[in-house]
C-alpha cells in the first residue's frame, strides 16, 4: 500500500508570474477592495497552517509532487528558488521540504502546461475587447479538457514513481481532480478537505448571496490541522 498526503491548494499572485498583476486587478474590480483584501489574508493564512502542519511531518525522502512543476532536478530546483524569489508561499514550503530531505519529482506536462498559460495570457494581456473575448471563448472550449488532461498525467507521474510502501505528498489547486485517476493502491489522505477548498473559490464571486458560508470556509481555511492526513 502506497500514501498519498493530498494538499489541495489556493494560489497567491506571487504563484502567476505574468499573470499576476492581470488577476490581482480583476479581484479588485469584480469583488472590490476590501474584499480582495479579506480573500488574500484568508490565503495567506491558510498556507501558514499549511506550513506549520508540513514541520511535524517527517519528509525526508518522501517524494514531493507539485502543481506545474514540468520538470526535477536541478531544473526543478531552479523553478522552486524562482517561485521563492517571487515571493510564492507555495514555492517557500517547497523549498524547506526539499531542504528537510523531500524529493521533487516532475508531476506536470510541459505542453499541456503551456497550453493552458497562453490561453490564459491571451485573455488577460489583449486590450481589445473584442480580441478578450474571442480569448475567453477559445479557452472555456478547451478548459475542461486540458484540466482532465492534466489531471491524467498528473495521476500518472504519482503512479510511475511512488514506490511500494512509501508515502509521497501533492500540492495542488483544489480544482484538479486527481483521486479517480489514481489506482486502489494508493491510499489518499486529505491535508485539508478538498470539497471545503473548492467551494470556497466558487463561492468568493458569490460572496454578498452566500455571506455566511463562505465565511464559514474561510474559518476553516485558517484552522488548525489537528488531525492531519485524515482518509476521506
Amino acid at each position: 500500500m502506497r500514501t498519498l498526503l493530498y494538499v489541495p491548494i489556493i494560489h497567491t499572485s506571487a504563484d502567476l508570474g505574468s499573470l499576476a498583476s492581470a488577476v490581482n486587478r480583476r479581484g479588485i474590480a469584480g469583488l472590490g477592495e476590501d474584499l480582495w483584501t479579506q480573500h488574500r489574508l484568508t490565503v495567506e493564512g491558510f498556507w501558514r497552517v499549511i506550513a506549520t502542519w508540513c514541520d511535524s511531518v517527517n519528509v525526508a525522502g518522501m517524494k514531493l509532487y507539485q502543481d506545474g512543476m514540468i520538470t526535477d532536478g536541478e531544473v526543478g530546483q531552479k523553478i522552486v528558488e524562482a517561485g521563492v524569489k517571487a515571493g510564492s508561499q507555495n514555492y517557500e514550503l517547497v523549498d524547506r521540504l526539499l531542504r528537510r530531505g523531500a524529493i521533487l519529482v516532475k508531476t506536470e506536462d510541459f505542453a499541456l502546461v503551456k497550453q493552458e498559460r497562453d490561453r490564459l495570457l491571451a485573455m488577460t494581456q489583449t486590450k481589445s475587447t473584442t480580441r478578450k473575448l474571442i480569448a475567453f471563448m477559445k479557452y472555456k472550449l478547451v478548459k475542461n479538457r486540458l484540466l482532465a488532461q492534466r489531471d491524467r498525467f498528473i495521476a500518472g507521474q504519482i503512479t510511475q514513481t511512488l514506490p511500494e510502501n512509501q508515502t509521497g505528498i501533492l500540492f495542488v489547486g483544489a480544482y484538479h481532480v486527481i483521486r479517480p485517476n489514481l489506482p486502489a493502491d494508493i491510499q489518499v489522505r486529505e491535508v485539508k478537505e478538498i470539497q471545503k477548498v473548492s467551494a470556497y473559490q466558487q463561492l468568493l464571486p458569490f460572496y454578498r448571496t452566500h455571506k455566511e458560508r463562505f465565511e464559514e470556509l474561510g474559518r476553516y481555511l485558517m484552522a488548525p490541522i489537528v488531525d492531519p492526513g485524515c482518509d476521506r
